[in-house]
């Protein structure tokens, strides 16, 4: 099972120190430092962007909650900005990912958005093959502060159809 939930002051270190994890094998690929290795985790958790992702492991008896990731969500007028998710390596393949964007789009519904967007770099591959398959579309490809972006939307609104 997973849930998301606020961080707190403890989380923003453990946040840093994730994306290091789950960025790291960017790095060779893309000649640097992926930008959210670089992210001021302490400023999202000031403005209430950064939440943690919680994962339950149902055929576990313990009944805590580990932590096993982060998303840091920016909510604007008419969409929900998706600026970072990251998963530790050994959450993934989990299905997290669907679950958590499942979550997020029934968030923006609930707020009155009508789409997610987010983008991704486009040496990250795998996000490029993920999200068409989890119901976004490509929407502009552009180099912004050297990395070279790729721009996705996800509509969300009343009568789209993304199998929800």
């Amino acid at each position: 099972m997973f849930d998301l939930r606020a961080a707190t002051h403890d989380d923003i270190a453990r946040a840093a120190a994730c994306a290091e994890e789950a960025y790291r094998p960017y790095i060779s690929r893309m000649g640097k430092r992926p930008a959210p290795m670089d992210a001021d985790f302490a400023a999202h958790h000031r403005n209430g962007e950064l939440e943690i992702i919680e994962w339950k492991d149902a055929s576990e008896g313990s009944g805590k909650a580990a932590w096993a990731g982060y998303a840091v969500t920016i909510l604007t007028p008419n969409t929900l900005f998706i600026d970072n998710i990251a998963l530790l390596d050994a959450f993934r393949g989990r299905g997290i990912a669907r679950m958590l964007f499942e979550a997020l789009t029934v968030r923006a519904r609930s707020h009155g958005c009508v789409a997610l967007e987010l983008y991704t770099n486009a040496k990250m591959t795998e996000n490029l093959a993920l999200y068409p398959r989890l119901g976004f579309r490509e929407t502009d490809r552009r180099v912004e502060n050297g990395f070279d972006r790729v721009f996705f939307q996800k509509d969300v609104g009343e009568g789209s159809d993304d199998g929800q």
